[in-house]
């Protein structure tokens, strides 16, 4: 990004205050982050963000926008941009952006899966083309735009991840950046706290093809009955399925699974296609990528050659290595009941000359549907398989009574979230170098804090 301090004022038909013609080339929310160069960005939230600005001067900021409503705090040795909600205006300027580098733009959200299916679309997309994705997990209304600000201007094909917690959340991100591609992996429980079903969820997860270039493709599941059944409320659009059963568009076949890979075909071609995850699900996430890259006409040689080589974002399904000898999977950078049944599935499956041992933190926003959804997991809970499991939170107790008639004796334990180090001394003390150990929770439980300490 290079935009001058009048360029910024003129997209946003805005005042300036101070104005010199200075030289903008990335943007913070963080006085303390902010370099020669900077367009500091005051939030508006718990903490106001107006408050921080001398931090931002010090560091090097050489502009900022600023409410209307807090003029008479402005800086004076600054040029500083009026706007009425320096968000909105935030957002206002990614978009301008977006259209002068004017990417292909592919969209990606789901209620799990999305953050693997955007990094298999990204590697197979920069085969060919000039690549950026979503960092980690900026996928709301701030992080969107700071990944839209953030891309070089030769910037070939966007592939943006987006987040959603609550009604409204995709159409607002949709209609700011109207991608050519959208593209839903799953619906399960994530958010139902604010959704109450999954009908709403789907309802809302829908809203991604609001603000869609009209000549674009919408890319979805179709494994997924709540999403069939949406699909064909909008004959008016391109759109194209995905999923693991046969009567999709596209769909995998002769999948086979080992503890750190999957390799499967599909019915579109005879490349032989290989992925460094396991599990069927992520088989599917690669599904969703693979008609991305079709509708992007790279070849299925070059899908394959960026599917087996995907940088994967971290604590997503990975196997590591322990420091008590045996092999650690860890999972913990999110977690709904459809995708803890998922991992605790494949997981009784891995070979082991010892134990399995399951932790499990809470599912967070669930709301009242939380503890019955927490209890459901013991469906897919044996000690046959999974011989202990170590429990984390407060919501998850309703696990725990409901393994207690399946379960021995000792065999089944909760921990407290603050009672992470009494967990780990217990493990550090039990694992054997025979043994396999998973970690699933959601990512509040920080349950990666145990695995770092597992892992040293």
């Amino acid at each position: 990004m290079h935009y001058t301090v009048n360029e910024i004022a003129a997209i946003l038909t805005a005042e300036v205050l101070n104005a010199t013609d200075a030289m903008i080339t990335n943007v913070v929310f963080d006085g303390r982050k902010a370099t020669e160069g900077s367009l500091f960005i005051p939030l508006v939230a718990a903490n106001d963000g107006h408050n921080y600005v001398k931090g931002a001067i010090d560091n090097g900021t050489v502009a900022t926008l600023w409410q209307i409503d807090h003029r008479q705090s402005a800086p004076s040795t600054i040029p500083v941009i009026l706007v009425e909600n320096t968000e909105h205006a935030f957002q206002a300027l990614a978009a301008a952006y977006l259209q002068q580098v004017h990417p292909r733009v592919v969209a990606i959200s789901g209620s799990n899966g999305k953050t693997t299916t955007k990094d298999f679309t990204a590697a197979i997309g920069a085969t060919t083309y000039k690549t950026v994705k979503t960092p980690a997990n900026f996928n709301n209304e701030i992080g969107v735009p700071t990944t839209i600000l953030a891309m070089p201007e030769d910037t070939e094909l966007l592939v943006v991840e987006f987040g959603m917690d609550h009604p409204g959340d995709l159409s607002l991100l949709s209609g700011l950046y109207h991608p050519d591609i959208t593209l839903l992996t799953m619906i399960g429980e994530a958010h139902i706290e604010f959704f109450k079903t999954r009908a709403r969820i789907a309802d809302g997860k829908m809203e991604i093809i609001n603000g869609m270039n009209p000549a674009g493709t919408f890319v979805y599941n179709g494994d997924e009955p709540l999403l069939r059944e949406r699909a064909a409320q909008h004959p008016e659009l391109k759109m194209t399925t995905f999923g693991l059963n046969p009567d999709n568009d596209l769909y995998a076949h002769h999948i086979e699974l080992t503890p750190v890979k999957a390799t499967f075909f599909t019915n579109q071609s005879r490349h032989r296609f290989e992925i460094a995850l396991t599990g069927r699900y992520n088989v599917a996430n690669a599904l969703a990528a693979i008609q991305v890259g079709r509708l992007l006409a790279i070849p299925f040689d070059q899908i394959a050659v960026g599917l087996a080589q995907a940088a994967l974002t971290e604590n997503r399904t990975e196997w590591l290595p322990g420091n008590f000898g045996g092999r650690i999977l860890s999972d913990v950078y999110n977690s709904n009941p459809t995708a803890a049944k998922e991992v605790l599935t494949f997981f009784a499956a891995a070979p082991t000359r010892g134990r399995r041992i399951a932790v499990l933190g809470d599912m967070l926003e669930l709301g009242e549907a939380g503890p019955a959804l927490h209890a459901a997991l013991a469906e897919v809970l044996n000690p046959t398989t999974i011989q202990k499991v170590y429990l984390v939170g407060s919501i998850i107790e309703s696990l725990e009574q409901a393994l207690k008639d399946s379960y021995p004796a000792g065999a089944v334990s909760r921990f407290d979230k603050d009672a992470k180090a009494a967990l780990t001394t217990v493990l550090e003390n039990e694992l054997t170098a025979d043994d396999i150990i998973l970690f699933k929770g959601s990512h509040g439980i920080h349950l990666e804090d145990i695995v770092t300490k597992l892992r040293q």
